[in-house]
């Protein structure tokens, strides 16, 4: 190939050629495109000085030659070229084998693991005197727990709360009417998020990322509004809003808090993150620019670690600190730092698969026992980790193991420490 071929294939492959309606060529200029060239391919000719001047096959028509055989057929017919984007879609493989094995022994391997969990639970001193005997705080947590597992209704739970007793998961009989009186005890509250804790820890050895976010669950009552706009008085949902930390890997709950539904999101990073640090190491924390303050990246420092919040529009770093080391990552590293950011979508894996498998809505009615409740869904959402882990990566959930009780300073009732 030449040097005019060479360039009459650059024309063809850089600029745009046109045939006319009496079967010539229009090819622009290869130094100044603007300027245009006729092309005769049955005689060969062209008008540029090259051919006209000193009769040499010109680059121009070599780049009319090269178009006609990439654009068109031999019978004249144009070949339509489209330019697509094709966007390949990450998958990750499922472990069928271990996944087919969880669920199929879910419930056996629940009870098995809830029993074992409450039975770190001391009981508080029971007054003696007229009057039934209170069920004890072990098979209060385990029949409320079981009860949320289960979805049913009270009456039709009944038959889960004697297979229970037959299989001493439980020392007494519990009515159903009692679960939900269970429930209204304000005493269970932190019993339950102190179990929330423990129940992640078979998993520390996996988990070092986390990821903090907050969702709401709806409940059966509902709030009277003025709405401004329409100048009318409305109703909504209301709705108890939950402020969870979890593991990336394995969507386990490390830390819950459940406020007032109009509470900050912002406030709840530094406690979930405090609560979590009493089980797990902290390698990094993801959240969304909700979460953006100084007092939260350096709370993820004194971890050791690394918090990937999203920065709002307005963000500079001028507050200093871990805040403007982290905003210049996000700026000059801005693909590595975002693709720590996106684990965050784990913690909305994690609401959803809560609410999939335990609903999204509440069904008790006071204050008290919609907190349980969300907490309880949280619990059994652990145990059913747990069981997926054991299966697929051999894991031993070990909860008391060379451990000793002692009274938990809040509850009275538990509080398990390290011998």
């Amino acid at each position: 190939m030449d040097a005019r071929e060479q360039r009459g294939l650059i024309i063809a492959a850089t600029c745009k050629l046109k045939q006319t309606s009496d079967g010539t060529w229009v090819v622009p200029s290869q130094t100044n495109t603007d300027k245009l060239y006729q092309v005769d391919m049955k005689t060969k000719k062209c008008t540029c000085p090259d051919h006209a001047e000193n009769g040499f096959t010109c680059k121009h028509y070599y780049a009319a030659s090269y178009t006609f055989k990439r654009d068109y057929m031999p019978d004249g017919t144009m070949i339509e070229t489209k330019q697509i984007t094709i966007t390949q879609k990450t998958t990750y493989k499922q472990d069928w084998r271990a996944y087919n094995l969880a669920q199929c022994t879910e419930k056996h391997r629940f009870q098995e693991l809830l029993f074992d969990l409450t039975r770190g639970i001391v009981e508080p001193p029971v007054h003696e005197g007229r009057g039934n005997i209170p069920h004890s705080v072990k098979d209060s947590v385990f029949a409320m727990a079981y009860k949320v597992y289960s979805t049913f209704s009270g009456r039709r739970f009944q038959c889960d709360l004697n297979d229970a007793f037959e299989k001493d998961y439980i020392s007494r009989k519990i009515p159903w009417q009692k679960v939900a009186e269970m429930l209204d005890k304000e005493t269970l509250t932190p019993i339950l998020k102190e179990l929330i804790g423990y129940s992640a820890r078979p998993l520390r050895g996996v988990e070092s990322t986390f990821a903090i976010d907050s969702s709401g669950f709806s409940v059966n009552k509902f709030e009277r509004f003025f709405d401004h706009k329409h100048g009318t008085t409305r109703f909504k949902h209301a709705w108890v809003k939950v402020h969870l930390c979890c593991g990336t890997k394995t969507n386990v709950v490390t830390a819950v808090r459940i406020l007032d539904k109009d509470a900050a999101d912002s406030p709840q990073f530094v406690p979930l993150v405090r609560e979590t640090k009493r089980h797990f190491t902290i390698s990094e924390v993801s959240a969304d620019k909700a979460y953006g303050s100084l007092e939260n990246f350096e709370e993820i420092a004194k971890c050791k670690g690394q918090a990937y919040i999203a920065f709002k529009s307005n963000h500079t770093g001028a507050v200093g600190g871990h805040f403007e080391k982290a905003f210049h990552y996000f700026q000059f590293k801005n693909e590595e730092y975002m693709q720590h950011y996106h684990k965050r979508s784990n913690v909305e894996s994690t609401f959803s698969a809560i609410k999939r498998k335990f609903g999204d809505s509440i069904r008790s009615r006071t204050e008290v026992a919609m907190v349980n409740e969300c907490l309880c869904k949280i619990l059994c959402h652990n145990i059913c980790c747990l069981i997926q882990e054991q299966c697929e990566l051999g894991i031993e959930p070990i909860f008391w193991k060379d451990e000793k009780r002692e009274a938990n300073e809040e509850s009275g009732y538990l509080r398990v420490s390290r011998a």
